[in-house]
């Protein structure tokens, strides 16, 4: 996924108070889409160290942390040994690089991950495939900001924009809102976070 190999190099020191707070706070707002996740299966998409991830493990029967960077996946190994996590696997996988039929799963949610990611119709179009029937798709990320100006990543989104893209892709009933406003938590700029839920249609496309 993009920026693999800076995560590469921030894996041993990614897990500040700030990430945890943050990840705290994207984890609650996930949480308020899932319905009767004891009994389903999840993927935290771009999971990083599983600062998100973590915070959910109580809400499903599974929970796939999935990332591209190996030094990262190696952080959340070392956390499933120390704490005796079940209910908890890991994969280092690469989904804009490789091909894997045999991933599916009931929720995929991704946090501050789309924003890394170039083609972010196609990515979108790969989950919708890896999600079971009625499946849900949640995405926390950045709202639009025009004071964010990089090449590493997109300055945000425009959640309507986003919502349009997921309908074509064969998404329904699409629920979003904004739940965190921050000070200098965007490239140091203040910015705010929107989570946004969206089902995957019984038939696929």
């Amino acid at each position: 996924m993009g920026n693999t190999e800076i995560f590469d190099t921030m894996a041993n020191v990614y897990d500040t108070s700030e990430r945890a707070s943050i990840a705290k706070l994207a984890a609650d707002a996930i949480r308020g889409y899932i319905v009767d996740g004891k009994s389903k299966s999840a993927i935290d998409f771009g999971c990083g160290t599983g600062l998100v991830g973590m915070n959910l493990l109580e809400d499903f029967g599974s929970i796939l942390f999935l990332d591209s960077s190996q030094p990262m996946v190696e952080q959340i190994k070392q956390k499933i040994s120390d704490y005796n996590l079940t209910g908890a696997q890991t994969l280092c996988f690469d989904f804009e690089k490789e091909n894997n039929s045999e991933i599916h799963a009931d929720y995929i949610f991704m946090s501050q991950v789309l924003l890394h990611i170039k083609d972010i119709e196609w990515i979108l179009s790969r989950l919708y495939q890896v999600l079971n029937a009625k499946g849900h798709l949640i995405i926390v990320d950045f709202n639009k900001n025009e004071k964010v100006v990089s090449d590493k990543v997109h300055n945000g989104f425009e959640v309507e924009e986003l919502i349009m893209l997921l309908g074509k892709i064969g998404f329904s009933d699409m629920k979003s809102k904004t739940f965190y406003t921050g000070s200098k938590i965007f490239m140091n700029q203040d910015a705010s976070l929107f989570v946004l839920d969206a089902t995957k249609q019984i038939t696929t496309q």
